[in-house]
């Protein structure tokens, strides 16, 4: 039978309930406090005010110690329950966590970390989504998380690490389900309790799509712009050429910074797109956007349309030239994904219609199309002023 160790720093209530529980303050040690009733089942209180049961038993000459869970998301009830159940299989010779090796017990968020890039993303994420995936964790999960066990980690941790982005929501959201996801997974690999995933209590903030469109005299002035880079010489020809595509596409910036010579069929007028954030698409063009491929000169030897300047690779960064270019258009908090916005209202104003905007896009969900809804009134608007501006004039 296991018996508390000496040298850990414990001690033994009545009875581990939720209000014994919620009564223990933190130190500025690490402290575990037993139960009385049910040997080797304890909440370990961290001085970080983190409290997390956990029950001990020996199994076959060794000591085997379990993290049950946080205390919240599981009840006292629940976790003594659990308690119980692995200590009286234990005393009949049998493991009930046995299944799990001794590793993953100890298992690092780091570690979980690589077992998800490395088996779960290659199947089961498109490369674009698994490069971002990536970059949130290596930025944003692990320089918080990574040393962590992932057996330990509770609501709190989570709710930390989101708090800390409350001034970028967007990224907060986005790490919250990537984090979300990895626990998942670890339930899956047995490396925590099912049933316990901390995200899952953790509300996420409210975000705001951003709507911003070209007016037609910030069309005007942008073109003008492009012009003055061409003939100055101050912004890239290959980075002229990208941004004029995603004017004349509506395409998403890495869908034509990543675009290959064998995907574009120019007397079909169409980029035929293997992989996007829809998967596999089709782009019809314009005479206008047909116009800006033919006079991209080839690279010797190079597949992309739009070479970086490194060899073999292709360009991977606008935002320097995307501000020289404003800065002489003068215009003002306008991102470069604001030009597919822009495309589509200005589709909606020569009078196509949501379904054929949708398409043009490549949106599969015909919500992701709706946020422009609101300016498809603007052409009847106009037709009702120009009516009522009429019938005004005449009758004086």
């Amino acid at each position: 039978m296991w018996r508390p160790n000496q040298h850990e720093r414990s001690s033994t209530l009545p009875k581990i309930t939720k209000r014994t529980v919620d009564a223990l303050v933190p130190e500025e040690r690490e402290r575990i406090l037993w139960d009385d009733a049910i040997t080797g089942f304890g909440v370990r209180v961290h001085p970080t005010g983190r409290k997390v049961y956990i029950v001990k038993y020996r199994h076959e000459g060794r000591s085997v110690k379990v993290t049950i869970g946080p205390h919240g998301p599981i009840t006292p009830a629940a976790a003594r329950a659990k308690a119980a159940e692995i200590v009286t299989l234990a005393k009949t010779g049998r493991d009930l966590e046995g299944k799990i090796p001794r590793g993953k017990r100890g298992a690092t968020v780091a570690d979980l970390a690589k077992r998800f890039m490395d088996e779960y993303a290659p199947g089961h994420l498109k490369p674009g989504t698994a490069r971002l995936y990536r970059k949130i964790i290596d930025n944003r999960i692990l320089p918080r998380l990574g040393k962590r066990r992932v057996g330990d980690l509770g609501k709190n941790d989570v709710a930390a690490l989101h708090h800390e982005m409350r001034d970028v929501p967007g990224h907060a959201n986005r790490t919250l389900s990537v984090l979300s996801r990895m626990l998942t997974l670890a339930e899956v690999w047995e490396m925590r309790p099912e049933g316990v995933n901390p995200c899952r209590h953790v509300k996420k903030y409210a975000e705001h799509k951003r709507e911003r469109f070209l007016s037609d005299d910030e069309y005007r002035r942008l073109g003008a712009a492009l012009r003055d880079a061409e003939d100055e010489g101050f912004v890239s020809p290959v980075a002229i050429a990208a941004i004029r595509l995603l004017m004349l596409t509506g395409c998403r910036s890495g869908e034509i910074m990543s675009l290959r010579w064998e995907h574009v069929d120019l007397e079909a007028g169409e980029l035929r797109l293997p992989e996007s954030k829809t998967g596999s698409k089709v782009v019809h063009l314009g005479d206008p956007a047909i116009a800006v491929l033919r006079g991209i000169p080839r690279a010797d030897g190079s597949p992309w349309v739009l070479p970086g300047i490194r060899g073999g690779k292709h360009i991977a960064y606008l935002h320097d030239s995307w501000r020289r270019i404003l800065d002489r258009a003068g215009i003002e908090n306008l991102r470069i994904h604001d030009l597919r916005h822009s495309f589509a209202s200005g589709g909606l104003l020569v009078g196509e219609g949501l379904p054929m905007i949708g398409k043009l896009l490549g949106h599969n969900r015909v919500t992701t199309t709706s946020r422009y809804a609101h300016l498809a009134n603007d052409p009847v608007k106009a037709a009702a002023n120009r009516i009522a501006s009429r019938i005004a004039e005449v009758t004086g």
